[in-house]
């Protein structure tokens, strides 16, 4: 943790060093194609970085990695919640055509089982990912990509088709049920190593944590922080790569996601005597969130100790010598949260976008995405293009000489991305553009389409319009003065709109 905090207290910044020549092509042989390092974390708004605009928390690491690649300005989630942008980003598809669409919990009305002085559910986890339609990290390891995985699932419950052992992860540590990971001081964490004789995934107990209750003033006698173990283990198995074979590293980091809290070190303490006047909240047991003192503090402290991980992981591939040959993204799965006693008002989180969680406003489903690639995205960089989480699968295809098509189960087995290659390499001339962008969330019976400059929401079947170009902030409502535009994006609203029993939306 002291070389953790030594990073945000004027530590050195860990450079990103050039060191392969520009352009494609390069040679697909196993030691020569560019590991991957996809950092996403929870709940970070459009607006949480420095180098996004945020004038009162510190992020040097990440604003480090943005100057040295490449920062998108109009990049997207695949969905306003958490389960659904994971399932859009692992599969390759929008939420009108993808399994999951909703965080739908396979933990309710289960038996309790006990640990130490607390009780827990029995089964924990979400809806799964079809397990007949391919996801990432199993086209990453038939490449021949070592894959690991470090942080939430959230792609399938305990003993489904869908746990990461059965979906091309080598490895993995963290939480499978994002329900469980709103404890930082879990019962809990859930592993898949096996080398360690693992044959599933399993449960790790954390002794320390479990001789005190999970909620009161007892809980923060808990001492083995989630998000610090985590990260270690993420630096851990990066540590153990030995350059034979490329590696897939999945960091789906917790942080800045409610609860708020976090060690009280020198991190934290840094942050309190800054908000000297801050706010408490009283917690809300059903939701597993402790009560809290100093809440800015609190958010933005973990913010800057998730910029301090960043800043760690770069660390650790320069280390290794895997510095030069590895492609860092960087981004959050959804707009900024009010949970948890979190104030996104204060921070003015949302970038000056409108709308937060659950919302297909901007505000919810605008993300930071970042690119650093050495010698190939050209440092300093700031792009405009629109991409969404489900173009992901097919740049990674092509970065690797493939084509997603060819992963398909069968005609109804759509894929919904277009690779943004050629925009990391310069090449826009060559990039092709979405017609379209699509989201539908059923928690909030919405839908999203962007064309263009114009933004469709339908809330309950009722369609609003919006013009990008003038009204950013989507204040003013334009259908009546378009109707033309309106039946057209409705259309692609019908056309896009894959009925799935588990998860609906009232398509107008």
């Amino acid at each position: 943790m002291t070389n953790l905090i030594k990073l945000m207290s004027g530590g050195r910044m860990f450079a990103l060093a050039g060191g392969l020549a520009a352009g494609l092509p390069f040679s697909y042989a196993a030691d020569n194609r560019p590991n991957v390092i996809y950092i996403m974390c929870d709940d970070m708004g459009y607006g949480d970085l420095g180098c996004y605009g945020q004038p009162y928390i510190s992020t040097p690491n990440i604003d480090s990695l943005a100057r040295r690649g490449m920062r998108f300005t109009q990049a997207y989630a695949g969905s306003p919640v958490s389960a659904p942008s994971r399932a859009s980003l692992m599969t390759g598809q929008h939420t009108g055509h993808c399994e999951v669409r909703g965080n739908k919990e396979y933990w309710r009305n289960v038996p309790m089982v006990e640990y130490g002085v607390n009780k827990d559910f029995s089964v924990v986890g979400q809806h799964p990912y079809d397990p007949e339609h391919i996801i990432i990290p199993e086209i990453m390891k038939k490449k021949g990509y070592a894959t690991g995985m470090f942080g939430k699932w959230a792609g399938g419950y305990e003993g489904s088709a869908s746990t990461p052992d059965k979906r091309g992860i080598d490895e993995f540590y963290g939480y499978i049920c994002q329900f469980q990971a709103h404890l930082y001081y879990p019962n809990f964490l859930n592993r898949y190593r096996p080398e360690l004789g693992d044959t599933a995934v399993v449960r790790v107990v954390m002794q320390e944590n479990v001789a005190h209750p999970m909620y009161g003033d007892e809980y923060l006698k808990r001492k083995q922080y989630s998000a610090d173990m985590i990260h270690r283990e993420a630096l851990d198995w990066i540590d153990r790569q030995d350059g034979k074979k490329p590696f897939f590293g999945l960091l789906t980091y917790t942080l800045p996601h409610a609860e708020l809290v976090q060690p009280n070190d020198s991190l934290l303490r840094r942050y309190k005597k800054k908000f000297f006047v801050d706010k408490t909240w009283g917690g809300q047991e059903s939701s597993r969130y402790n009560a809290t003192e100093h809440t800015h503090a609190q958010f933005a402290a973990m913010i800057s100790r998730l910029d301090a991980y960043v800043g760690e992981v770069v660390a650790k591939l320069e280390e290794k010598g895997f510095a030069d040959n590895t492609i860092i993204v960087f981004t959050s799965d959804n707009g900024p949260h009010e949970e948890g006693g979190a104030d996104p008002t204060f921070f003015g989180r949302d970038g000056k976008l409108k709308g937060l969680k659950r919302s297909c406003h901007e505000g919810g489903i605008r993300v930071p995405f970042i690119v650093s690639w050495p010698g190939k995205v050209a440092a300093g960089t700031e792009n405009e293009h629109m991409l969404a989480f489900y173009d992901v699968m097919p740049t990674l295809c092509e970065l690797l000489g493939t084509n997603v098509g060819k992963f398909a189960n069968g005609k109804d087995d759509e894929f919904d991305g277009i690779s943004f290659l050629p925009t990391l390499l310069g090449n826009d001339k060559k990039q092709k553009r979405h017609d379209f962008l699509y989201w539908e969330f059923d928690e909030t019976d919405q839908i999203g389409v962007r064309q263009n400059d114009w933004k469709l929401i339908v809330k309950r079947g009722k369609a609003e319009l919006y013009d990008l170009s003038t009204d950013l902030h989507e204040d003013h409502d334009v259908a009546s003065m378009h109707p033309d535009i309106v039946a057209q994006m409705i259309e692609i609203v019908r056309r896009e709109h894959k009925p799935n029993p588990y998860f609906s939306v009232t398509v107008p």
